[in-house]
């Protein structure tokens, strides 16, 4: 934790929360999470990749493909959802019927929940990356993973 006080303690609860939501699956959230550091630039982020979504397929050339999803090959739920993610973060005005619609039609109101606490998760730590003091200590991909109650796990290969 960078900072110790009760606001940063609360924040930390409310990422350990996320990380034991089960709604959507690990490919999902991973897609979202990159998708979020992608966009707030983030190197720590960045250099993560949830284990158990690479175990379901995700490789590098998905990832590349995240930040041109509109006219990447990636299936159409996961473009519903980065589109979700961009009205979220970037243009909320974007959030109308139409994409309403899209997401109810290939989510539940869970997991659409889900995915917007998961937005909300994977951007909290915008303040280290505005100071630039959200360098990795490890060079290239590590592994991330949750335990039993959400503390994140980190594995370098």
């Amino acid at each position: 934790m960078f900072y110790d006080t009760p606001l940063d303690f609360e924040i930390e609860e409310l990422a350990r929360v996320a990380m034991r939501a089960q709604e959507v699956d690990p490919l999902l959230t991973e897609v979202v999470r990159l998708r979020c550091a992608e966009y707030h630039d983030c190197r720590i982020c960045s250099s993560l990749r949830i284990v158990d979504a690479v175990a379901e397929g995700l490789d590098e050339g998905m990832r590349a493909e995240i930040r041109n999803y509109e006219t990447s090959d990636l299936d159409a739920r996961l473009k519903v959802a980065l589109r979700f993610v961009d009205a979220i973060i970037i243009e909320p005005e974007s959030l109308g019927e139409d994409l309403a619609g899209e997401m109810r039609a290939h989510f539940t109101e869970a997991q659409i929940a889900e995915i917007a606490y998961d937005v909300v998760k994977w951007s909290f730590q915008k303040t280290l990356v505005c100071l630039r003091i959200e360098q990795p200590p490890w060079e290239g991909p590590a592994g991330l993973s949750f335990d039993e109650s959400g503390e994140t796990v980190i594995t370098v290969a």
